[in-house]
């Protein structure tokens, strides 16, 4: 089912809604709360509508994205294999215009992540993962692969996190590892691909996400040989036996907190 040439045509699709996009990031407009008129929605939409109707030429599989999060329970319960698509992530770094928003298109079979390819339009970088075979990452048209970095006895570990303050949750994981540790800043889903390529050690995510903003990306990471797992809060952070992040297993489309580590 997946072929290099789906494979071929989703990262195609990616770049065609980055493009719907930066046609409308490119425009001078203020800071913003999101409205139904603003010209963030308006990217939303344009990229939504580029990815479901190429998504649509290329596969007969049912799509549930962000803009189309309305689908019953009771439908998406009898989906085993669908697409997972978040058209714009980063609402924040659209806005600051610091180019660290990303477009989002994951196949989900059987709740895992089997491909996803997260596509910052403004940098020019695309990650791709594909469960079983590896990721890799698409810069100005080469491509190179990519693995995690695990921390070893003597290093810095590198977090990705937040460029202000840290809650008290994280700062608790901070001071239970051992030697110093540098913060990795970094917006939308490109904070778990810094850990897919070895940028940074661990991603942990004690706020709320939804599924399609985490899909893309954890195809990306675990494809590359890291982890996407549940946690309760800091203290169980490092567990070995956490249970992995999995998709459509219930009503409600909010992600519990995660770690994503190597």
């Amino acid at each position: 089912m997946l072929t290099e040439e789906l494979i071929q045509s989703v990262i195609d699709i990616s770049h065609q809604a980055g493009d719907k996009i930066m046609a409308i990031y490119q425009q001078d407009f203020g800071i913003y709360e999101k409205s139904d008129a603003s010209p963030l929605t308006d990217a939303d939409l344009a990229a939504h509508n580029c990815i479901v109707e190429g998504l649509t030429e290329v596969s007969d599989l049912p799509i549930l994205s962000e803009e189309s999060a309305d689908i019953s329970w009771q439908e998406r319960n009898s989906w085993d294999t669908y697409w997972l698509v978040d058209p714009l992530d980063g609402t924040k770094e659209f806005i600051k215009k610091n180019g660290e928003f990303t477009v989002n298109i994951a196949l989900i079979k059987d709740g895992v992540p089997v491909f996803g390819v997260v596509y910052a339009p403004v940098l020019k970088q695309t990650y791709v993962g594909i469960l079983g075979k590896g990721a890799f990452k698409i810069t100005a048209g080469v491509r190179a692969d990519i693995s995690p970095k695990a921390w070893t006895k003597g290093e810095t570990w590198k977090i990705v996190g937040s460029r202000s303050h840290q809650s008290p949750e994280i700062q608790a994981l901070l001071d239970s590892l051992e030697g110093d540790t540098e913060l990795v800043a970094m917006g939308s889903s490109l904070k778990l691909c810094l850990v897919a390529e070895g940028a940074a050690h661990l991603y942990p995510r004690l706020g709320p996400t939804c599924e399609w903003d985490t899909g893309a990306a954890q195809a990306v990471v675990e494809a590359a040989g890291a982890t996407v797992t549940i946690i309760e809060d800091a203290t169980d952070a490092l567990r070995a036996d956490a249970a992995p992040l999995r998709y459509n297993q219930k009503e409600s489309v909010l992600n519990p907190y995660f770690l994503v580590s190597c």
